[in-house]
């Protein structure tokens, strides 16, 4: 499924502030999480960010084909490849790049392949995230330490899309290694332990029927918010 258009840009800062800290910059997302992506959306284009995505290597690709960003963001596990064989192509381009994965053993993978540093799923302090991408991107000094605050609410229907993706890749006669790993990582970002969890460990039909009624009931939760 398509990700939906970008949001539009604020178009002046809150009253009484300077320029946003991620002003005029463009960041790639590659990621097939459309909940890890709206999380970033929010953190990004708040602190003045343009935000670009691609849910696969071929989209990233076919982008980066035409466009070059300030810096890229690129998951480790995605639908047709490694992500870690497309940051070691932009690092090579001296374009700076962030690993990310729901696994923190994904951190010595994203670096030995170029990466400039590597982010955890679920995202932890927004300044932190800010204050890397403008050094990174822009070479400017750090920003003045304010106060941190947590990631804002991702939306909940593109955990919900997620969800319906993951329970058909678990019931799927695909790859059933990307399916775990999908269904981890989004369950890690969701901060849902229980899931993530039975996630873990999938040795029979048996477990994946009862892993597709697990993500079945978070699914009908979610229904019920819209």
């Amino acid at each position: 499924m398509p990700f939906p258009p970008d949001a539009p840009l604020p178009q002046t800062p809150p009253q009484g502030q300077g320029r946003l800290p991620l002003h005029g910059l463009t960041v790639l997302v590659v990621d097939d999480s459309r909940f890890t992506c709206d999380a970033l959306r929010l953190i990004l284009q708040r602190a003045g960010a343009r935000l670009r995505r691609a849910e696969s290597l071929e989209i990233a690709r076919l982008h980066l084909a035409f466009h070059r960003p300030d810096l890229a963001i690129v998951d480790l596990g995605l639908p047709d490849g490694r992500g870690q064989d497309l940051i070691a192509e932009l690092a090579l381009e001296g374009l700076p790049v962030l690993g990310l994965s729901g696994d923190p053993e994904g951190r010595e993978t994203a670096l030995d392949a170029g990466a400039t540093g590597f982010l955890e799923k679920p995202i932890g302090s927004v300044a932190a995230l800010v204050r890397l991408i403008r050094q990174l991107a822009t070479g400017a000094g750090p920003l003045e330490r304010g106060q941190d605050t947590a990631p804002p609410p991702a939306d909940p229907m593109a955990l919900r899309d997620d969800l319906v993706r993951a329970s058909g890749l678990i019931a799927g006669s695909g790859d059933p290694g990307y399916a775990q790993s999908f269904l981890r990582s989004l369950a890690r970002a969701a901060g849902d332990p229980a899931l993530e969890a039975a996630a873990q460990d999938i040795r029979t039909a048996f477990d994946r029927a009862k892993l597709v009624r697990m993500i079945e009931d978070r699914v009908a939760s979610l229904g019920s918010m819209a």
